[in-house]
């Protein structure tokens, strides 16, 4: 699943593209909304929050979209021709005179009275790439189940919105916390959150995330998806286990003497299967 900042990066080439600019055409083509039609409206603009999007388009309405696994937003020159995958994956297309942004497979898509977006994204805990975020309802949120491990803490979108697998394991590792460490036991649990948000606006206005500093393929992270290969502080193995209980399990990785403390239970700690975030 998408991270956070991968998510306000889409936002934002959907804004620069559409803000401000009269719909020509509308096209949604999911059964609830096939008789919808937004043809005449403005696009106000687009925002991220967490991992949703939200269009918002005069008359108080709002397309709401999540990109989960497999959802994409391609833009196009209107009538180019469409690189995002086959015709039948699109799920909507939103042009303009001089844009066409079609989405791809997107698992949710709504359209929602702008006055009640917290349908939708109400639940979620404060926007780590939100320029008023709010750290101390975060901490009091991430806080306020301190048996639990803090990786699945940080997971949870209720708790803080934006983080994924990514930045969940590159974030412990820099602060050297266990992701199996309860979050009442560890020491700053503000430290995590902040570096979290440094990794998330380094790398917003960029395709790709890179949390060493080292851009280079196979060079860009810490521990994530390195188990078996050595840490690049002390030269031990990385590991790596699911944590969580299905479906909400996910891979993490961790260096166990960058990052001492309580390790997984069961299973014990594997290779780690590709993808995870």
């Amino acid at each position: 699943m998408p991270e956070g900042d991968t998510v306000w990066l889409v936002a934002k080439h959907l804004d620069d593209a559409l803000a401000g600019d009269v719909l020509t055409r509308t096209d949604f083509r999911v059964p609830a909304l096939a008789n919808a039609d937004l043809v005449g409206r403005t696009v106000l603009g687009v925002a991220s929050r967490g991992k949703h999007l939200l269009l918002r388009v005069d008359g108080g309405l709002t397309v709401h979209s999540h990109l989960r696994m497999d959802g994409a937003w391609h833009l196009h020159r209107t009538g180019a021709r469409r690189t995002g995958g086959p015709d039948h994956q699109v799920r909507v297309v939103l042009s303009t005179a001089s844009w066409d942004a079609i989405g791809y497979r997107l698992p949710v898509l709504e359209i929602l009275e702008t006055a009640r977006e917290d349908w939708a994204v109400g639940h979620l805990g404060p926007d780590l790439l939100d320029p008023a975020f709010d750290r101390a309802e975060a901490l009091r949120r991430l806080s306020g189940r301190p048996d639990r491990e803090i990786g699945q803490a940080l997971l949870d979108q209720s708790n803080l919105a934006g983080i994924g697998n990514i930045y969940k394991a590159e974030s412990l590792f820099l602060c050297g916390v266990s992701p199996w460490a309860p979050v009442g036991t560890v020491d700053d649990p503000g430290a995590v959150v902040d570096r979290a948000r440094r990794l998330l606006e380094a790398n917003k206005a960029h395709a790709s995330q890179s949390t060493t500093g080292d851009p280079r393929r196979g060079h860009e992270h810490w521990v994530y998806s390195r188990a078996g290969r050595p840490c690049r502080r002390c030269g031990a193995r990385i590991v790596s286990a699911s944590q969580g209980a299905p479906p909400y399990d996910r891979v993490t990785w961790w260096c166990p003497t960058c990052q001492p403390g309580p390790g997984p239970a069961s299973p014990a700690a594997r290779p780690a299967r590709r993808g995870g975030r």
